[in-house]
């Protein structure tokens, strides 16, 4: 299940967490951010209590939008304890981010 976060809470949210947590850079008028949605909600079932995904609407949060650079949308950004273990600019098949986020995962453990 995904969490919306803002520029108030990432850091309680994303960069205090323990394990992986996967955030979705996105707006609502972007049309690949609509497609990457469910591919990445497919991906946290997937994966269970392994990651956590966290969706940051970039229009409504640009200051850490601009911390991280997001240029373009959708940008996928994998945490693990807080640092960037990936980052995915665009849409991209399933596998591309199944594996940052198995690569984070196994860093884990």
């Amino acid at each position: 299940m995904e969490t919306v976060v803002t520029d108030a809470d990432f850091q309680e949210k994303v960069l205090s967490s323990k394990g992986v947590v996967v955030v979705d850079f996105w707006a609502p008028w972007c049309s690949p951010c609509l497609i990457l949605g469910p591919i990445l909600e497919e991906l946290t079932e997937e994966f269970g209590d392994k990651m956590q995904l966290v969706k940051l609407n970039v229009d409504e949060n640009p200051q850490t939008a601009a911390k991280y650079g997001i240029q373009g949308i959708p940008t996928v950004i994998v945490f693990r304890d807080g640092q960037i273990s990936a980052q995915l600019v665009g849409l991209q098949p399933k596998d591309a981010f199944k594996e940052k986020i198995e690569a984070a995962i196994k860093r884990e453990q």
